[in-house]
């Protein structure tokens, strides 16, 4: 059986593994903290360890890029993307309305706690409901519900998951508060090995961890042309700095193409010939929300 270490009980990588995974048997591992999550592969606790990378409205989640450039060396072995479906969870007694058309009296609400990417998700609702509430930045949206629960008569509430209420006992006191109705996250599995799971209809792709020479000028512009006049997409580019010195940067690079076909590799040589370094961070089946496997090998 699989291990698969991720984020706590109820959180939004709680349900994404749990689509991803749909009836296939595993063990889920679940940590406060994200660098646990990563050590737990690293060490060889876990198998697999589910990563949150990037967010619709956040953007690209640069602690956890930086865990996988400068921290630990496991490939990604598939991507998915998942509905960020965050909701005002408390005990919904605290919250009653004196008036019977009002559900929620929001000017009850004291404190409001979440991971700080889901609390950003949803400032909009909480700005206009809750605006004198104080905001508390907490290791994950599981974790702040827990909290809450642990805190009962305080007038804390937090933004989290269906699954984490439930989980934790609590009620849902508005659903989709979310500032935007299309917030997705892509997730990655990383790990040691192929996850031994069909996709055949994915789309194959490549990430790639480009280091430009020094005093090379024009060098990233050679570095896409290898890519262009090849008609190789890319469908991301991100630089993050290098932590070696100031203006020092690396170039992450989402190539919509698999590692081992003729166009890539060639492209990859080519920028290497440029006297480029090239780290491949894994080359992976990208899947959407809502494609399932078709065929889990036994």
């Amino acid at each position: 059986m699989k291990r698969i270490a991720l984020l706590p009980e109820g959180s939004v990588s709680h349900e994404a593994a749990l689509h991803l995974f749909g009836d296939e048997p595993v063990e889920l591992l679940h940590f406060k903290q994200i660098s646990d999550v990563f050590l737990a592969t690293a060490s060889g606790h876990s198998d697999y360890s589910v990563i949150p990378m990037e967010n619709t409205i956040e953007g690209s989640v640069s602690l956890h890029m930086d865990w996988l450039i400068h921290e630990v060396d496991i490939p990604m072995q598939i991507e998915w993307i998942y509905p960020s479906v965050q909701n005002l969870i408390g005990k919904k007694e605290e919250f009653q309305a004196a008036d019977p058309s009002d559900e929620i009296d929001y000017s009850k609400v004291t404190k409001v706690l979440s991971h700080p990417v889901a609390m950003a998700q949803c400032l909009q609702f909480i700005r206009s409901q809750m605006p004198k509430a104080e905001l508390e930045h907490t290791g994950s949206t599981s974790e702040a519900v827990e909290l809450v629960k642990k805190n009962p008569g305080q007038g804390w509430t937090a933004i989290g998951t269906a699954l984490g209420a439930k989980r934790h006992g609590l009620d849902v006191l508005a659903r989709h508060v979310t500032d935007h109705d299309n917030n997705y996250t892509r997730f990655v599995l990383i790990g040691p090995r192929p996850l031994g799971l069909n996709y055949p209809a994915a789309q194959s792709k490549t990430s790639l961890l480009v280091t430009l020479p020094e005093d090379f000028p024009g060098a990233l512009h050679q570095v896409l042309s290898a890519f262009a006049w090849r008609k190789l997409n890319l469908s991301r580019i991100e630089s993050r700095p290098t932590k070696k010195r100031l203006g020092s940067y690396y170039f992450i690079m989402d190539v919509l193409e698999a590692v081992d076909s003729v166009l890539l590799s060639s492209a990859i040589g080519e920028i290497e010939a440029l006297n480029c370094q090239v780290r491949v961070l894994g080359s992976y089946p990208s899947l959407s929300f809502g494609e399932q496997k078709a065929e889990v090998p036994k």
